[in-house]
């Protein structure tokens, strides 16, 4: 295990830079979570982490030291890739023993070390076989063998689920974030997937244009977001968000909306210009007494729940409901919000305006 500092760190190909100035601490044994859309920085962060590309600047300390200009040859760390680069010509056995015959260590502490790690990973019965003929799941069981038995400081994984199929990927997901519990590992994990973050991480960093839009637990990020960016990449359905032009004032504790006042969290800061309300679809009910409303255009049942998405005054947003709760594309219903779940957002600059003393304040009423 290992704590990894991460202190300004900046990557530059030519006049592109594809990560700016990123600073965040991975403690020993989390789950870490990079997260973001394609191109945000996520994987050239976890490469510089590796030593598979070297910083333009900044800092990287793995364990206390800094390792930053070190090539990936003396930083300790096991990659674990998509595509898992098993070598076809060898059985499971072999590939997963490769690391330590590379490093010169005697056979019979090979194998103790390969049964010990099949063991864990559930793969006893197909030591023998060729990888080639392996399904998906399996081959990446083996990757992550080959990974493990090294007993690295840190494990780096780009994406490794991304090749498998749906459920496929939930079952290793499962897999792997117990995987992890059992041995206590540090972690890097790098993926798009906001759900699979969510599922498995015990700190995500939100990243965006190579900049750190978040970093947190994931129910911070999703109760309390940053910036519009993260409100929206973050939920399934992302945050509702409607527009209009006012002024909020440090300390203020109700925003008037089309005439409907609505009371919120009290607010860090002022801000005039156009504001955006940001509410989550499980925070917004049907309320026939409220001035607010908005005209339902579609329908989704999903067993338990159904997203009913509706047309305002301020925009299209969704509302999840219970699926027995009556919802006719068509018909005209008022609307409530949970004032405990309202963010408000400066359009301009895209940021909360949410005090950090608000935080914790839907677990706590």
């Amino acid at each position: 295990m290992a704590q990894i500092i991460i202190r300004n760190l900046r990557k530059d190909f030519g006049d592109f830079t594809a990560v700016k100035s990123s600073s965040f601490t991975i403690e020993e044994g989390e789950f870490f979570m990079l997260l973001g859309p394609s191109g945000c920085g996520k994987t050239t962060t976890l490469r510089m982490i590796a030593g598979l590309e070297l910083p333009t600047s900044g800092e990287i300390y793995i364990d206390g030291e800094d390792v930053s200009q070190k090539p990936a040859s003396n930083r300790d760390i096991a990659f674990v890739f998509q595509m898992f680069a098993l070598y076809p010509h060898l059985n499971v056995r072999q590939n997963i023993s490769y690391p330590l015959k590379s490093q010169g260590m005697p056979k019979r502490q090979i194998k103790a070390k390969v049964a010990e790690v099949a063991k864990l990973l559930g793969i006893e019965e197909i030591l023998h076989k060729p990888v080639s003929g392996l399904s998906g799941g399996d081959r990446q069981r083996i990757a992550l063998g080959r990974a493990i038995v090294r007993e690295p400081k840190a494990f780096m994984m780009d994406e490794p689920l991304g090749a498998l199929d749906a459920e496929f990927r939930e079952r290793m997901a499962e897999d792997l974030r117990a995987l992890h519990d059992r041995m206590g590992a540090t972690t890097v994990y790098v993926t798009h997937d906001q759900l699979e973050a969510m599922q498995m991480g015990d700190k995500i960093v939100v990243m965006n244009h190579g900049s750190v839009e978040q970093f947190g637990v994931p129910q911070d990020i999703y109760d309390w977001p940053a910036t519009i960016f993260v409100a929206d990449f973050i939920g399934s359905p992302s945050m509702n968000f409607l527009h209009f032009n006012g002024s909020v004032n440090a300390g203020d504790s109700a925003v008037a909306l089309e005439g409907q006042v609505f009371e919120i969290p009290t607010q860090l800061q002022s801000c005039e210009g156009e504001i955006v309300f940001g509410i989550r679809p499980e925070y917004v009910s049907f309320d026939q007494n409220s001035l607010y409303r908005g005209d339902i255009i579609a329908a989704e049942y999903l067993g338990t729940t159904q997203i009913v998405t509706l047309q305002s005054r301020n925009g299209t947003l969704k509302s999840r409901i219970p699926s027995a709760e009556p919802a006719s594309v068509g018909e005209n219903v008022g609307l409530a919000f949970n004032p405990r779940a309202i963010t408000l957002f400066d359009k301009k600059t895209g940021a909360a305006l949410l005090s950090e003393g608000n935080k914790g304040v839907l677990d706590n009423g």
